[in-house]
């Protein structure tokens, strides 16, 4: 399967978009992963959640697709999204992202987050297998849902809007390079 960089080949605006995408995804996986280390039932779940919850229309934004962004479109354009959202088959795309939308994306991954629950009561190694599947459980709903939207942003053409900009942070563009 190809990556979203992959995918977003010969189209800088899109590849940056994946960029700054997979950087805000790795950091909210990394919360995840250190949420999952604690031995208190449910935790990790609701952290899971709440991460999901505010970091998917984060991605969503970075290709124009939240509910605002796609309500400021013409009615053309926006129909020509929904459709490609419909061929995609994304059900969080365009949506106001609840509760009900992550526990349903996060059914996808209910085995391993099961197993996740169980390992973390052993001592060291099972804490260390709860981090990795906290980060690698993020991290694959994340990717799924970059791709989503690399996919409905190609096949709608849609034009993205420009990047955020934090006061106090540079904007992302790509590797460090050594001085």
């Amino acid at each position: 399967m190809l990556t979203a960089l992959q995918m977003a080949a010969g189209d800088e605006a899109l590849a940056a978009a994946v960029r700054r995408s997979h950087q805000l995804l790795h950091r909210r996986a990394l919360v995840a992963a250190v949420a999952s280390i604690v031995p208190v039932p449910g935790l990790d779940w609701a952290v899971d959640a709440a991460l999901l919850s505010r970091l998917l229309p984060k991605i969503s934004a970075e290709f124009g697709l939240t509910p605002a962004q796609l309500d400021r479109l013409d009615p053309g354009k926006r129909a020509q999204v929904q459709k490609a959202i419909t061929v995609v088959g994304s059900v969080l795309i365009g949506k106001f992202i609840t509760k009900e939308l992550v526990f349903m994306a996060a059914q996808k991954i209910g085995a391993r987050l099961t197993v996740q629950q169980a390992a973390k009561y052993v001592p060291l190694v099972g804490q260390a297998v709860s981090a990795a599947m906290g980060y690698t459980a993020i991290r694959y709903l994340g990717d799924q849902h970059i791709r989503d939207c690399l996919r409905v942003a190609q096949t709608a053409q849609l034009q993205l809007p420009a990047p955020v900009k934090v006061p106090g942070r540079m904007p992302f563009s790509g590797p460090m390079k050594k001085a």
